[in-house]
């Protein structure tokens, strides 16, 4: 009975629920309930609104709102959210960021009903807003945290939002041969007031359901198309209504863009070698940062590399007519793609990672990208980028970037996105999709792609705990804690780490009991085994 005991402790401590306040230390390190808290996240995507093709039978062509859970009618899997979420704790997640738009509040909203859903009757969710509460809980119930993400003023709309009342014309007008443009859509009847209410509805998300594991809010996705000083003022008003509301999260703010159409034509971002992305530029925060506490800010940019967009900094230098070309026109004028760490780094230092040494919390809220690029994207891509001898131009830029959070000591990553329907970057899991010889492989997962999750688990694993570790530690396979003694604390404090909740002075190498290479749930329920006697030693 005493083992039991000991791990239905173990158990209920590794929930969210146990968390009640959430800060940002002096150093940049996110606290919860004064402890250090690690983000190994990753996006679940599916509420926010997906596109769809011109050639849909529906006659509005809106963008359905439901979670993706690799289980759709046309080929059904028998997957579950319980089976996703279960594996997505084996791999590692412990934070899943959940976008959403307006209309996903909204449980009457048509585009998040039926006949609208894709997911197999059995698992079908009777609308968007339920199907976000009923994941939240869930979630909830794994030892998982959740970051809420505004990421769009509109479904129908989606990433092309760079404002809250963002209209046409948009980025993707004019692309020949896509099919997902959006010309008939605006956010005109958005806007700040809106915004802010949905925000306070957010920060009470967690109490209307009784969870403990909503962390924060990410207040806008990708906020490219406002000046910094526009973005500062409402990253301001965000948090007064967030604050109004719940007191005890986070606030987490992206960056703006390389230009905007307010105030000014460009945006200030350092080098002009090195372009920001939308929502990577914070290049101005350092010496005019938001009024708000900064124990409750995050910056959270986002970057991606050339499967997102082809930038400036990627063309080759040996093509001298290829410089300043970016997009579209540098496939139509076969530039050469180069990754070149030292200025990308010098970019990123610039536009973000300065921001760390400052004592602000960075977390990178999305990145990733497709490790075959140009291969396995949609048509339009891989027809102007055939030219390319090297498909694995992506993949540099994915390494390099994390050889840059290592070295910048930036430990919080967010990785987009963990389901694979992201049309050019992909996830996470595999998929059977093919633009042209499987359309009707949408939708359905296939196993996880082990490239990313060894690149995930190369800063997981690299950043560890953090550095107020003591350098003086036992060398006894179980005392975590370094008070010379095996006990139910060390136990639970293993549990906590495992969930990314980092105890003080945590010894990580007495943690890992069954020598895996890995500090898991299994090191906490081994440790408290050997507590209560039913094991005599360790195998490490």
């Amino acid at each position: 009975m005493k083992i039991f005991i000991v791990l239905e402790t173990i158990l209920m401590l590794t929930s969210p629920v146990f968390a009640q306040m959430w800060r940002v230390d002096d150093i940049g390190n996110l606290t919860v309930d004064g402890e250090i808290f690690r983000i190994k996240g990753g996006s679940w995507t599916g509420l926010e609104g997906r596109e769809m093709p011109s050639d849909e039978p529906w006659e509005t062509i809106p963008a359905p709102m439901e979670m993706y859970i690799g289980n759709v009618w046309w080929v059904e899997s028998g997957r579950t959210y319980e089976q996703d979420i279960n594996e997505f704790k084996q791999m590692g997640f412990n934070l899943i960021r959940l976008p959403v738009v307006p209309q996903t509040l909204d449980p009457a909203h048509p585009h998040g009903r039926a006949p609208y859903l894709k997911n197999t009757e059995s698992v079908q969710i009777e609308n968007a807003r339920l199907a976000l509460e009923t994941v939240i809980r869930l979630l909830d119930e794994a030892g998982i945290f959740v970051l809420l993400d505004i990421h769009s003023c509109s479904n129908d709309v989606g990433w092309r939002a760079g404002r809250l009342d963002d209209r046409p014309p948009w980025i993707d007008a004019d692309w020949d041969n896509y099919d997902f443009s959006r010309e008939n859509y605006d956010c005109s009847g958005y806007g700040v007031s809106r915004w802010l209410d949905d925000l306070r509805e957010l920060a009470g998300m967690g109490t209307q359901l009784g969870v403990g594991n909503i962390m924060g809010i990410e207040i806008f996705n990708e906020p490219y198309d406002y000046s910094w000083s526009e973005w500062r003022s409402l990253i301001d008003q965000a948090y007064n209504a967030i604050d109004s509301v719940n007191s005890d999260i986070l606030v987490f703010a992206g960056g703006i863009g390389p230009s905007n159409n307010s105030e000014s034509a460009d945006s200030p971002h350092g080098v002009a070698a090195s372009n920001p992305g939308w929502g990577e530029n914070l290049y101005e925060a350092g010496d005019n940062p938001p009024s708000m506490p900064k124990d409750r800010l995050v910056y959270c940019p986002h970057a991606f590399g050339p499967s997102m967009y082809v930038q400036k900094q990627f063309m080759d230098p040996a093509q001298p007519e290829c410089a300043g070309m970016e997009g579209d026109e540098a496939g139509d004028n076969r530039c050469n793609i180069v990754i070149n760490p030292a200025l990308l780094e010098q970019g990123w230092e610039e536009h973000f990672g300065y921001l760390k040494d400052l004592g602000y919390a960075v977390v990178i809220g999305a990145f990733g990208g497709n490790p075959d690029w140009p291969d396995n994207t949609e048509e339009r891509v891989r027809n102007r980028y055939d030219y390319l001898g090297d498909t694995t131009v992506d993949w540099q830029w994915q390494n390099a970037f994390i050889d840059y959070l290592l070295s910048s000591g930036i430990a919080d990553t967010i990785y987009w996105s963990i389901n694979p329907e992201s049309l050019n970057l992909g996830g996470i899991y595999g998929h059977a999709y093919d633009p042209v010889s499987n359309t009707g492989g949408w939708g359905t997962w296939e196993s996880a792609d082990q490239r990313k999750l060894d690149l995930l688990r190369r800063h997981w694993d690299a950043i560890g705990p953090p550095a107020q570790t003591p350098t003086t530690q036992p060398s006894e396979s179980g005392d975590v804690n370094g008070d010379n003694t095996i006990n139910i604390i060390d136990a639970l404090l293993t549990a906590r780490y495992y969930v990314g909740i980092i105890p003080d002075g945590f010894i990580a190498r007495n943690a890992d009991v069954d020598c895996d290479g890995g500090i898991t749930i299994v090191d906490a329920l081994l440790i408290a085994r050997y507590y209560v006697g039913l094991v005599s030693s360790f195998d490490c």
